[in-house]
């Protein structure tokens, strides 16, 4: 069987990728993040690595030894923790954020792609083997935008992508053609929650792929607890890129969406 690297971060992109590998007939080998990586990832790939981010530096090691030569990275790291006691007390990785321009995701994630491929390591685009989690443009619920979520919605992609552009973040949150909220480090689940207890019931939510996103890493991902907090904060519609965007538990997501009278739209 041939074998394909994985970066695990949180939640389950990593574990649907091994799932997803598998099938094809991939052997996986993957190095799991402690405080991040489920445990499951131990039943379903073939040999897991668990690193700490202290311990960076192992990942060529590790492939190289494996006899891996492609690798995909799936899952977040919480961005967070790039203020953690461990980064601080960790040499190696203050040289390498010392020797970068800024803190942005796609300089750090830059950085370590290309010390993989300086290694002859190739890192692939992050939906390998995920493509029909892909949705194309359409509105994915039975519940339709109205004509004054749809001005949200185009209102808000624009802005959306100006944010991606400047490596901010990939979601906006507006409501009314006002700009609720903007995400940066907290992430896209609780920039839902803040915009919720700024605007109360009726935001729209929207999350793109930078302009020049770069697909081997840092995607656009939505799922079933996305759509729960959305939920939770009131939203009227959530709408995402097309092609782009991970979807994970899509039939779940939709399935509940329509029970709270969310929109989901993809354009």
């Amino acid at each position: 069987m041939e074998k394909i690297g994985l970066i695990a971060g949180n939640r389950k992109f990593p574990l649907l990728f091994c799932e997803a590998a598998r099938s094809k007939g991939y052997s996986v080998v993957a190095v799991a993040i402690k405080g991040e990586s489920s445990s499951r990832i131990n039943k379903l790939a073939d040999k897991v690595y668990w690193l700490s981010l202290s311990e960076f530096k192992r990942l060529v090691e590790i492939f190289q030894a494996e006899g891996v030569k492609k690798i995909v990275m799936a899952g977040q790291v919480s961005p967070a923790r790039l203020f953690s006691k461990e980064v601080k007390r960790s040499q190696d990785l203050q040289q390498i954020l010392s020797s970068i321009k800024n803190k942005k995701a796609d300089t750090i994630f830059g950085v370590i792609a290309q010390k993989l491929e300086n290694a002859g390591l190739e890192l692939l685009n992050s939906a390998t083997f995920m493509e029909g989690l892909l949705p194309e443009k359409g509105t994915l619920t039975q519940v339709q935008p109205d004509s004054a979520v749809w001005e949200d919605v185009y209102f808000g992609f624009e802005l959306a992508k100006a944010v991606g552009a400047l490596d901010i973040g990939q979601t906006v949150a507006v409501k009314d053609q006002a700009i609720v909220a903007v995400e940066a480090l907290e992430g896209t689940d609780n920039l839902i929650r803040r915009a919720g207890k700024i605007a109360r019931a009726g935001i729209t939510v929207i999350k793109v792929a930078k302009p020049s996103q770069d697909m081997r890493f840092d995607i656009p991902v939505i799922g079933l607890k996305t759509i729960q907090i959305l939920i939770k904060a009131g939203a009227k519609c959530l709408a995402i890129e097309a092609d782009k965007t991970l979807f994970i538990d899509r039939q779940a997501a939709v399935k509940l969406a329509d029970k709270k009278g969310l929109a989901i739209v993809s354009v």
